[in-house]
């Protein structure tokens, strides 16, 4: 039976609930304590470029494609992503973010991409 997979700001705090609790930002969020984050794995491998965080901006109107890129990005990161789809298999996972937007940013299309590889 697999976990539900969520996505959460890193700012919010930690539950029983969360599961495993894996941060896919490449920076850092700026006022939050290694100890309050209560990580089990920093993914910053699997976050975007920096390129292409700057191109998308958190604009709304380049959603659609900042996720076509994003995934194409992580054509070259597949055991990385095939580790986030097989604790998800076993137990609830949470993909922390920073960004203030809580409906356009790499955790949410990552959720995507994860749910579309479940079994």
């Amino acid at each position: 039976m697999r976990g539900p997979v969520r996505v959460k700001r890193i700012y919010d705090e930690p539950s029983q609930d969360d599961g495993m609790r894996v941060l896919v930002d490449r920076m850092w969020p700026r006022g939050v304590s290694r100890e309050r984050a209560c990580l089990d794995l920093w993914a910053r491998d699997i976050a975007p470029s920096t390129g292409l965080c700057k191109w998308f901006g958190h604009e709304p109107a380049k959603w659609a494609e900042f996720r076509n890129r994003y995934r194409a990005e992580l054509g070259g990161r597949e055991d990385e992503v095939r580790t986030l789809v097989d604790a998800a298999g076993t137990r609830p996972l949470t993909l922390l973010f920073a960004a203030r937007d809580e409906r356009h940013n790499n955790a949410v299309a990552l959720l995507d991409l994860i749910e579309s590889l479940l079994p």
